[in-house]
């Protein structure tokens, strides 16, 4: 994680439609592969201001709740739409994962879940193992 960033933004603020920076940090360059804002106003205490991703067919608009977070990948188109009353505050930041490949860390990502639903559902066993192998080998081939 790096690059952190606390963001307000009073009545008429906005953030255009935009991706994220590759690489931040300053000195030290870092890959920016996920992007994330964490809310810390409370939803009630302004309108407007939803974080709005892009995706291949649509927009989804969040306005989340103070302390939750949303993850998404940094090379996404998003915006800020203006805030309308109130005050908006938020942070943000960067991610380099030690899997540079986007196709790939979905892969771990879902296999990350079936994992855990499996565990949930019968403990361990041999499929949980299986699937945590696949996993660890995958991270070994995968990671930088």
């Amino acid at each position: 994680m790096h690059s952190l960033l606390f963001s307000r933004y009073g009545v008429g603020m906005a953030y255009g439609r935009h991706i994220d920076n590759a690489l931040m940090g300053g000195k030290q360059l870092r890959r920016s592969d996920l992007s994330f804002t964490v809310f810390l106003s409370d939803p009630d205490t302004y309108t407007g201001g939803e974080l709005v991703i892009e995706g291949p067919d649509n927009e989804t608009s969040y306005r989340l709740a103070a302390g939750s977070a949303i993850v998404y990948p940094a090379n996404t188109l998003h915006r800020v739409d203006p805030v309308i009353s109130g005050e908006r505050l938020v942070a943000v930041g960067w991610v380099q994962s030690l899997i540079r490949d986007a196709e790939q860390r979905e892969i771990l990502f879902d296999l990350d879940t079936v994992k855990r639903t499996l565990f949930a559902q019968d403990g361990k066993t041999d499929a949980f193992d299986l699937v945590s192998k696949t996993m660890a080998n995958l991270l070994r081939k995968w990671a930088e």
